[in-house]
């Protein structure tokens, strides 16, 4: 089991639920003034202090997504595509909306801590709970920046009982990235690279979390969606601040943990930056919502890998895979060869990201006799010639198993705690690590780049790929990238592969503003691994990974998943950031202004806006 999690949102929720216990439970002892605590008290109390803290992480720490549809990575069912994704764009139908709850508390929690003497809170300890609320305040700024632009920068605590100082101005976008790299700046001169007490203190924000955040703010406000004509200036900044992330890193015993299958099973490993642990039984994550049906009770066969994720990852010897559609469909030999590549010639986060059908499940389940721990899963297709229809074999192979059988064959692998069996998937206890650093080392390569230093770039490239287990070949690792733009597209195809369903491929093609990926696409596509001849089944015992069972099957291109070809993806290419709603607008008494892609008159300056009843941000458009 798991060490108990002393950083978790559950212990945060729970400190604070005992305040709100002692605040309303019937006192035994009839003493005056022991039925509640007086919120002044909170600081006088290092505890306290420490819950109400630790209250601000649980609001803001990052959380397991399960979101790979929102890009080309995943499909969960036909046709669910959101309407972003179908090009519809207007001011009602966005959710991204501002949220100053936790920079409430933030600032509450910094105007409290200049305060407190010695006696209550040593002055090391005031510093570094300052770094870590700095760095959570520059952290929510970010969420809602990087959405809409420039926000209202409060900095301070606001006297409800003063109305009219509750409508602030909203700043330049310029402006908060530069608070927000004040704050962090300060964050990292308060802040160890290393806790004294480590373990009990893991989880915590360091000196290193605080860089890399620098880092990934620089890089994306350099980045196309901010600086469109690529400012040299913004490049250098960002490249200056991930570089400095880099090497402290290193130099603070952070680095790429030597097998990528092991990022997630062996957690607490050099490469995490910035994580929150997950624990049972008071804060866990559902994974039946990504394991394959049958063997999950409440599944939903979310983020099943698509055509497009599945040819990101390259061949052992660095080069992507070879796709000729119409060589695939008619060439029998061409068609081996793609097989024998698919499934025996990928690089090493091919096998820990995607699982396939036709190998067993790596879980306790066992269901005899239609399932016995250690054979395959026969999730794959036949083709029924009369009805011109691909159709699922799982329930011939594997009799007396039901459920959906899902749309692809392919289901997420990556993080999935599959040491649980079906009736406990919903106690997953996988850490979701928000920052490693692999991203450390991207963000820098990527920087590099763009100021014209092309051997770094590809320096770093390397080395995640070494870890990748590609060969090293004449000591390029596959990589054939030399201009800046070459190497562009091959940081794009990498990261799109080493940072599967860790909630980065949307965002990266919206910072690059290269919708057009998608676009190109068109459909949603896939792979279907389909018999030769349907009834020359598999023997449940089999192995995809056999050659002469891999020689039953050949690959079948599926155009479109949803099973309509004019069902494609069309994002907007004029619409990059995200409109306020209408009711924050009229809440503001009209006085703020909407963004200019929204037919308002405002881009980076908006006006003001009431901060007390602010819904919650929730990130992309509505579906």
């Amino acid at each position: 089991m798991k060490p108990y999690n002393k950083l978790s949102k559950y212990r945060a929720a729970a400190a604070l639920g005992l305040m709100g216990l002692l605040l309303s439970c019937k006192d035994a002892l009839d003493v005056p003034g022991r039925r509640a605590i007086a919120p002044e008290l909170v600081w006088t109390d290092p505890m306290m202090i420490k819950a109400f803290l630790s209250d601000i992480y649980s609001v803001l720490t990052p959380t397991w997504v399960f979101n790979g549809g929102i890009s080309d990575e995943a499909v969960d069912r036909k046709k669910n595509l959101s309407e972003y994704q179908l090009g519809i764009v207007s001011d009602t139908r966005t959710n991204s909306s501002l949220d100053y709850g936790g920079i409430e508390k933030i600032n509450f929690f910094l105007d409290k801590l200049e305060t407190l003497p010695p006696s209550v809170l040593s002055d090391a300890l005031k510093k570094q709970y300052t770094g870590e609320a700095l760095f959570w305040r520059a952290w929510a700024y970010w969420k809602m920046v990087k959405q809409v632009g420039g926000v209202p920068l409060i900095l301070k605590p606001q006297n409800a009982e003063e109305i009219n100082s509750l409508f602030v101005p909203r700043n330049k976008t310029s402006e908060c990235v530069a608070q927000m790299t004040k704050d962090l700046d300060r964050a990292i001169s308060l802040l160890p690279a290393v806790y004294a007490h480590e373990a009990a203190d893991y989880g915590r924000i360091t000196k290193i979390a605080a860089m890399a955040v620098k880092g990934r703010i620089l890089m994306t406000y350099a980045s196309p969606l901010f600086n469109p004509d690529r400012a040299a200036d913004r490049w250098l900044a960002a490249y200056d601040a991930n570089k400095a992330a880099h090497d402290a890193g290193i130099a603070a015993g952070n680095g790429l943990h030597p097998k990528f299958q092991e990022l997630w099973t062996k957690e607490r490993n050099a490469e995490v930056i910035m994580v929150n642990q997950y624990s049972y039984p008071n804060h866990t994550i559902n994974f039946s919502l990504v394991r394959p049906q049958p063997l999950t009770l409440t599944g939903l066969n979310i983020n099943q890998p698509s055509f497009s994720l599945l040819m990101s990852f390259p061949k052992k010897d660095g080069s992507p895979m070879q796709f000729d559609k119409a060589r695939l469909a008619n060439d029998a030999d061409y068609n081996t060869q793609f097989m024998n590549d698919f499934y025996a010639n990928r690089d090493d986060r091919f096998y820990a990201t995607v699982y396939f059908g036709g190998t067993p499940y790596p879980s306790p389940d066992e269901f005899p006799p239609s399932y016995i721990k250690g054979y395959s899963l026969w999730n794959v297709w036949k083709y029924d010639v009369k009805t011109k229809t691909f159709l699922n074999i799982l329930y011939a192979i594997n009799a007396g198993l039901f459920h959906d059988p899902g749309l692809t064959g392919f289901f997420q692998l990556k993080g999935v705690d599959t040491s649980l069996d079906r009736s406990l998937a919903a106690r997953g206890q996988t850490d979701w690590i928000e920052i490693r650093f692999a991203e450390v080392k991207m963000n820098y390569a990527e920087c590099a780049n763009e100021i014209g230093h092309k051997s770094e770039a590809i320096d770093r490239i390397k080395e995640i790929r070494k870890r990748a287990g590609i060969a090293s070949g004449a000591g390029n690792y596959g990589i054939t990238a030399d201009s800046q733009e070459e190497i562009r597209e091959a940081l794009i195809a990498e990261r799109q592969a080493e940072f599967a369903f860790e909630n980065k491929r949307f965002d990266d093609l919206r910072r690059w503003k290269r919708y057009d990926i998608l676009n190109k696409q068109g459909t949603r596509r896939g792979l279907y691994i389909t018999l030769k001849d349907p009834a020359n089944l598999p023997a449940p015992s089999d192995n995809i990974m056999t050659p002469s069972v891999r020689d039953k099957f050949k690959a079948c291109y599926i155009e479109s998943l949803d099973d309509d070809e004019t069902y494609v993806f069309k994002l907007d290419l004029n619409h990059w950031f995200y409109a306020l709603p209408p009711s924050q607008i009229s809440q503001s008494k009209n006085i703020l202004l909407q963004n200019k892609e929204y037919a308002g008159s405002c881009c980076n300056v908006f006006q003001i806006m009431d901060l007390r009843e602010m819904p919650a941000i929730t990130g992309q458009p509505k579906s």
